[in-house]
């Protein structure tokens, strides 16, 4: 009997164990045809066939296994969470090899533009700017893709203009710096790429600082790539009410001066330090932060609205000279508002003349300064691209949001 019993547990025991690896085997299989279902679902065929065309370079491009992402993040723990937006939440994770990443988890996407979004992620991936968050890689084996991106470390832009640090103010050197990289990366995305991206969702909360408070133009979910002196016309307006260009929201058509109308209103952010909608203004001031700041150079007030940082620190000529090149990337004409790659030329231009400045102040007398060198510079800046030139559209108001 004693041994009768013993024989029927080691069964019993064999027994469970067969189930237990049956069950395994079946959760592991089960598991791997979900990955498939989701890898055909998300596009993945249509990545693969992006990258066996020898077009794309395959190097750039890592297709990370869910189980490493689900590990570098703890399993999507909320604590890890740097961010959510329309397009999906970011968290923050650590490979592997020790590398910290993002990893965006993208919401819900239409089975109809999966070839738009596969040609998007691999376009990104080859874009190489110093001022663009990298484009590490992608997951498709998921329910819904994810995306792997450089981790930048010291948050957005509009956390430092509008929850500010007393310990270290956002000095107006570093405005102007953080305004002249921004718009070098947008010039680089409107004609410098392989092929023309516009980023259609420009703001301060998409420009990220780094570890060294370099500007980083991150968040390219409804970004689209066009071909050139093309524009892109959609049936859903999209962007964020307060730097939305009037004229995209009239006509659904979206350009390159629709990313300059929002280049614009970040402008005009860095120069008062307000927000781009503000219900603290009367309806008459303008709630949209564009409408207040036209309506504000128009009657000479320029100054009383400006951060106390940009007026103690910055040269009068610097300043207004940007806030020249603002109103002219608001004009409501589309056409009339210079290109990307003026901006960046204007603004290059006036930072070099700040680092004149200051590097001959530590030299000379400051009334020494003020003479006729810089008057000759300021001249040269703005007669080369007229950001003053008057337009009949000036004058008429811009988009109320209210």
């Amino acid at each position: 009997m004693a041994g009768l019993g013993v024989g029927v547990g080691f069964g019993a025991l064999f027994l469970l164990i067969g189930l237990w690896w049956l069950y395994r085997v079946f959760k592991r299989k089960r598991s791997e045809k979900l990955k498939k279902k989701y890898f055909k679902r998300n596009g993945g065929l249509l990545l693969q066939e992006q990258l066996s065309s020898g077009e794309v370079n395959v190097e750039k491009i890592k297709m990370f296994p869910s189980k490493e992402l689900d590990k570098a993040t703890d399993h999507y723990n909320v604590n890890r969470t740097l961010g959510q937006g329309g397009q999906g939440t970011v968290y923050k994770g650590m490979l592997a090899d020790g590398k910290i990443v993002a990893v965006k988890k993208s919401k819900v996407i239409d089975e109809g533009n999966l070839r738009l979004f596969i040609i998007e992620v691999v376009l990104l991936s080859q874009i190489n700017h110093r001022n663009v968050v990298k484009l590490l890689g992608c997951c498709l084996e998921t329910e819904l893709p994810l995306l792997v991106y450089e981790f930048i470390p010291n948050g957005t832009l509009f956390q430092f203009l509008h929850d500010p640090n007393e310990e270290f103010p956002l000095a107006w050197e570093m405005r102007l710096r953080i305004a002249a990289e921004v718009a070098g990366a947008l010039f680089y995305l409107h004609s410098a790429a392989s092929l023309p991206i516009f980023h259609r969702d420009i703001k301060s909360t998409n420009i990220l600082l780094d570890e060294k408070y370099r500007a980083k133009v991150a968040d390219f979910g409804t970004s689209r790539s066009v071909s050139i002196d093309q524009t892109h016309v959609t049936t859903l307006v999209q962007g964020t009410f307060g730097y939305l260009d009037p004229e995209y929201f009239q006509s659904s058509q979206f350009t390159d001066k629709s990313d300059v109308y929002s280049f614009g209103v970040v402008l005009v952010e860095l120069l008062t330090g307000q927000k781009p909608i503000s219900f603290t203004r009367s309806e008459e001031q303008g709630r949209s932060l564009a409408t207040y700041f036209i309506m504000a150079m128009e009657s000479n007030c320029l100054f009383d609205i400006l951060d106390p940082q940009v007026v103690k620190q910055g040269e009068r000529e610097d300043v207004l000279m940007v806030a020249s090149l603002a109103r002219s990337c608001l004009r409501l004409n589309g056409k009339e508002r210079p290109t990307m790659k003026e901006v960046t030329m204007v603004l290059e231009r006036i930072k070099k003349s700040e680092n004149l400045i200051v590097q001959q102040e530590n030299e000379y007398d400051r009334n020494e300064v003020m003479g006729a060198p810089w008057d000759v510079t300021s001249a040269s800046t703005i007669s080369s691209f007229d950001i003053c030139a008057p337009s009949s559209l000036d004058e008429k108001p811009l988009l109320h949001t209210c």
